[in-house]
């Protein structure tokens, strides 16, 4: 089954909810990070889940992982995080 296109809509599931509320990742910067990544990768777990890659100027550039499943409708955001293997300079 191909990948659906983003039509602008995002399920959050339970998961994903509480590590943004825990790690103050707000829903502006994941919307962006879909909108503007600067890297899109295949999840190399799950052939449904893409990995969405883009740096947050409010936290010093750090890069932020937006895990999505790209085939539900809408789009299901699975997990996100800094991620510390990204270097990103400013």
């Amino acid at each position: 089954m191909p990948n659906t296109p983003w039509s602008g809509e995002l399920e959050y599931t339970r998961h994903a909810t509480e590590v943004m509320n825990q790690r103050e990742i707000s829903r502006e910067w994941v919307v962006s990070v879909l909108e503007r990544p600067i890297a899109r990768t295949r999840d190399p777990h799950d052939e449904e889940v893409e990995r969405f890659f883009a740096p947050i100027p409010q936290r010093d550039n750090r890069v932020l992982r937006v895990a999505v499943n790209t085939r539900a409708v809408p789009w299901r955001l699975v997990s996100v995080f800094f991620d510390r293997s990204w270097r990103r300079k400013p």
